[in-house]
């Protein structure tokens, strides 16, 4: 028999800041463990990429991606002991990153440990649909605050650029006001 376990994070990923976290499994128990890297900050270069990695208890590296803004990464434990997954954002040393990371993981129960009440498995099973509906709901608003601050920033460019286009353009008239009129200026000599 198998339950669903579903768990939604946000942290705050300062520069050059890891954040680790554990999970104890059991041999042939799944975890996976979506993420999406975000930024509050306004204005920023837009820079979004984090260093993923998860260990096993034997200490090697079961997952290690380099460089990544979001993932979804699914395994099998080989092992009973903990597993530990973290972020990384060692290389950039300005940008604070926000990660938004559910982790899912479906764990074995034996038949003497399980409940056999249908009510309460149907209960179980809707309880983690609504948690998958609220972590993807948590999705689309990370995703939509990351986008809006794109926007905003674009549009503080586009502004600026065109009030100093609008500097020059000022500048060049009256620029040529001036010329035309020494131009055409009458000089006498008396």
């Amino acid at each position: 028999m198998a339950f669903q376990a579903v768990v939604a994070h946000n942290i705050v990923l300062p520069a050059r800041g890891v954040e680790c976290f554990h999970e104890s499994l059991r041999k042939d128990d799944k975890m996976t463990v979506t993420f999406q890297v975000g930024d509050r900050e306004f204005g920023s270069a837009g820079n979004l990429d984090i260093d993923f990695w998860i260990m096993n208890p034997t200490g090697e590296y079961q997952i290690n991606e380099r460089t990544v803004s979001n993932g979804d990464h699914s395994f099998t434990a080989l092992y009973d002991g903990k597993y530990t997954y973290c972020f990384g954002n060692q290389h950039w040393v300005a940008n604070t990153k926000e990660v938004s990371f559910n982790v899912h993981g479906i764990v074995y129960v034996t038949e003497s440990e399980s409940n056999s009440d249908p009510l309460e498995t149907e209960v179980r099973r809707l309880s983690d649909l609504l948690a998958q509906v609220k972590d993807e709901q948590q999705y689309i608003i990370f995703r939509e605050r990351t986008h809006r601050n794109t926007a905003e920033s674009t549009n503080s460019r586009v502004k600026w650029w065109n009030l100093f286009v609008i500097g020059i353009v000022i500048g060049e008239s009256l620029f040529q006001v001036w010329w035309l009129r020494r131009f055409f200026e009458v000089k006498r000599v008396v």
